[in-house]
């Protein structure tokens, strides 16, 4: 796999000398759009289902329009005009099994190294530049556990697992005394960080080299934690959007877990018909339980080892199945859902997949990945070499750009994935 790393060198010009400077992250994620010109609202939705799924049930043999849908993708087949399946990609240097769910959505190379240190997240990238136009710059959801949203100094965003409580921060108002309380904890919070960073660089004078670099990546969390406290703060009066929806129940059987997962599709398609957000990200973990669907009778995890068993080929594919509707049920609400710009779909990408190409055997190459939504033309298999991967992170620039946002490179690979076009 090979990653070209196309960037862009900037240049000071005064007094007839030219000066280059280094390359800046920060001046290569541009707004496309210029002050003042119409922008299309775009968001990102980006799930990730982390015991993978069964290549053979998803990826049709054949590349293009004409393409023979398999199990999976029949079931999807009301959207086939709406989305691309996408084969053959995987992140360059991503391995290490189940620790390559950290690197999703960062492309962040050795996962299951010590000492690891991750990178930004593509829905982070892209709420550091977008963030600020809605109350949440973005949600981290999980059925359980980490998540796959990441800061910009590798800090994992925390991840809410209950549907009660994502309706809860989304759209119910607390009494005046509350709204009070919560403000003046926003506030008690940026004291609280002020005096740790002031503290933290008296020290920073006796500490060594390393110990320093420690620091500095410590007060680019302080930065990021002020800026999420200050725009918290910002919102805090602001009327809370009202939906005529009733508060989710949680699910407290576990193994409920597509209940549960509707239960979170729907929490993010309210999220995104409010505009509450535009960047939401969903880690499906599965886990060592046996799923409460009928005909299955071995735990999720042991199904996705399946060691080419027929008959846990055969449970896994019910499983499977039932995520595979969910997931239908909630691009048919994105595509019924009425906006000023059309429908939700349209200006909603979903990029769902897996982080394993093969669960089985652990293996993180030909990434199974579809794209539904957002405003490319769809309705085609892209089917790249399985043997020598496409980089995933081409797919991600794609998307960065259709959100507006001028970038050359992701995860430390240059251009967009070829095939995939705007409409």
């Amino acid at each position: 796999m090979i990653c070209d790393r196309s960037t862009r060198r900037l240049f000071l010009r005064a007094a007839g000398a030219v000066v280059a400077l280094p390359l800046l992250e920060s001046m290569g994620r541009r707004r496309t759009a210029t002050a003042g010109e119409a922008n299309p609202r775009h968001s990102l939705v980006a799930m990730n289902v982390s015991l993978g799924l069964h290549a053979e049930n998803l990826i049709p043999e054949q590349a293009g329009f004409d393409y023979d849908p398999p199990v999976y993708l029949k079931l999807l087949s009301r959207h086939r005009d709406r989305m691309t399946m996408i084969s053959g990609v995987s992140h360059p240097e991503v391995g290490g099994g189940h620790h390559s769910s950290k690197s999703f959505l960062t492309a962040a190379p050795h996962p299951s190294r010590a000492g690891f240190r991750n990178t930004i997240s593509l829905d982070q990238l892209a709420a550091e530049q977008l963030g600020s136009e809605t109350r949440f710059a973005s949600l981290s959801l999980s059925s359980s556990g980490p998540g796959l949203s990441w800061s910009r100094s590798g800090v994992e965003i925390p991840t809410q697992t209950r549907p009660s409580r994502i309706f809860e921060r989304l759209f119910v108002v607390g009494s005046p005394a509350e709204k009070a309380q919560q403000v003046q904890r926003l506030r008690d919070g940026r004291s609280i960080l002020d005096l740790v960073l002031q503290q933290s660089l008296r020290m920073e004078k006796r500490l060594s080299a390393k110990d320093r670099d420690k620091l500095a990546q410590y007060f680019t969390s302080v930065r990021e934690a002020e800026q999420r406290l200050a725009k918290a703060e910002d919102w805090a009066d602001r009327s809370l959007p009202k939906v005529d929806v009733s508060a989710p129940r949680d699910e407290t059987d576990s193994k409920r877990m597509i209940e549960n997962m509707r239960s979170m599709f729907d929490m993010a398609h309210l999220a995104l018909q409010t505009d509450s957000t535009r960047f939401i990200t969903y880690q499906f973990t599965g886990g060592n339980l046996v799923p409460a669907i009928a005909g299955v009778d071995v735990d999720y995890h042991m199904l996705s080892h399946h060691g080419k068993d027929p008959e846990k080929i055969r449970q896994l594919t019910i499983v499977e199945s039932e995520v595979i509707q969910a997931f239908d049920g909630f691009l048919t609400k994105l595509a019924q859902t009425p906006t000023e710009e059309g429908r939700l779909l349209d200006r909603t990408m979903v990029l769902f997949g897996s982080n394993l190409g093969n669960a089985s055997s652990h293996d993180t190459r030909n990434m199974p990945m579809l794209l539904a939504g957002g405003g490319f033309r769809h309705g085609q298999h892209l089917a790249f070499d399985r043997t020598n991967n496409a980089p995933l992170s081409k797919l991600y620039v794609s998307i960065l750009q259709r959100l507006g946002i001028e970038v050359d490179s992701f995860g430390g690979c240059g251009g967009t994935l070829g095939g995939l076009e705007m409409i």
